[in-house]
């Protein structure tokens, strides 16, 4: 095969990789998100539509799959913080925090299967909350300063009360009063209107 030839084909061959990588993980994604029952890295194949071997092709086994999962959901919280357009700090931290429940709420199952497929996943799991609790802190403080949050609350108890909620059972419309009640209770007080207003 000439260069020029290998050339045309590689790329090819990496974008199919990539697409296969895709199917796996949101094949993986669904799968353990839709029953607590062992999923197998068969079914998962079978999800996906690929072969055992494409499997181990991009990941070497469970705890990898299960890691970068992990890492996906993380980027995405990561990725999400920052003020809108016509947004308040304030306005802008509910927001976030929705989406940090989100993944609370949906993150155990795989927390739980990482934990017993690694032996290392403490460490990892350890500094990817830290990475969530980094990025959340500057979204409080600008909250905080802006008079729209409450003052007395540090981002570690915001965040501690968040994930009480998510593990907490129910459905959407079941949980989703409770976390507006919380998301509620962040805000400032406004003082009353003084007097002959």
């Amino acid at each position: 095969m000439s260069a020029s030839e290998k050339k045309r084909v590689y790329p090819k061959r990496r974008a199919a990789a990539e697409h296969n990588r895709e199917k796996i993980l949101t094949a993986a994604r669904q799968a353990f998100a839709e029953s607590d029952a062992p999923v197998s890295l068969a079914e998962i194949c079978r999800r996906a539509g690929v072969t055992m071997p494409t499997l181990y092709r991009n990941f070497s086994g469970r705890p990898e799959l299960l890691r970068e999962l992990y890492l996906e959901e993380v980027a995405d919280v990561c990725d999400a913080p920052g003020l809108h357009d016509g947004m308040t700090p304030g306005e802008s931290l509910d927001a976030w925090l929705r989406r940090l429940f989100v993944f609370l709420s949906r993150k155990h199952r795989v927390v739980e299967l990482l934990k017993q497929a690694s032996d290392d996943a403490g460490p990892f799991l350890s500094r990817n909350a830290n990475r969530v609790l980094a990025t959340a802190r500057p979204l409080l403080a600008a909250a905080q300063h802006s008079q729209e949050v409450r003052e007395d609350l540090t981002i570690e108890q915001v965040m501690q009360m968040v994930l009480a909620l998510a593990t907490i059972p129910g459905d959407s419309d079941y949980l989703a009063p409770m976390l507006q009640t919380l998301l509620d209770g962040l805000k400032t007080r406004q003082q009353p209107p003084g007097p002959g207003f």
